[in-house]
């Protein structure tokens, strides 16, 4: 799971009911993700000017997630990003974060060109217009990445409601 570019400077730019959304399905899949040990990776673009992750996003990434800053607009071209994908194992990523129509769509699309399968969560994405939104996931689909929502993300890594931590996450999306 990547967790892209969520910064104070950017989220101060976003319409309150819109980071509530992302805010609240972030924290699940986060949540999820450390219950199910499903590695995490976190960006910030230039944070310099952009400022750190959001402390409540911060606050929730697990102790092992791997952090990269960055300049250019998709993750893969973070140091050591890809890299540390591959030795995770994981051939599928699911995007979290924004903003959708640059560094989201960016992200996936090279992550496909590398041989990656990306899951761009819809729920957990946006952009400062709704407009660039919309069209970032229209343009997705058409690239052939799958658009998806929060929910779904975290019951797809249990598969089975006999998985161990099944009550653990069932309690998450109440």
């Amino acid at each position: 799971m990547a967790v892209i570019d969520v910064q104070v400077r950017l989220t101060a730019t976003m319409p309150a009911k819109v980071l509530a959304r992302l805010q609240r399905n972030m924290g699940l899949l986060l949540k999820a993700a450390a219950t199910l040990g499903v590695p995490v990776f976190a960006s910030e673009q230039y944070p310099k000017g952009l400022g750190s992750l959001e402390p409540d996003i911060l606050r929730l990434l697990p102790a092992s997630a791997r952090r990269y800053e960055k300049t250019s607009f998709p993750l893969t071209e973070a140091d050591g990003f890809l890299a540390d994908l591959s030795a995770s194992g994981r051939r599928q990523v699911v995007l979290t974060g924004m903003e959708a129509h640059v560094c989201i769509l960016q992200t996936a699309l090279r992550l496909m060109q590398e041989g990656f399968q990306p899951f761009v969560v819809a729920d957990a994405v946006c952009s400062r217009q709704r407009e660039s939104y919309e069209t970032a996931l229209e343009r997705l689909r058409q690239a052939g990445v799958v658009v998806c929502d929060a929910e779904s993300v975290v019951f797809e890594w249990m598969r089975d409601s006999r998985h161990e931590h099944f009550k653990a996450i069932q309690a998450l999306v109440r």
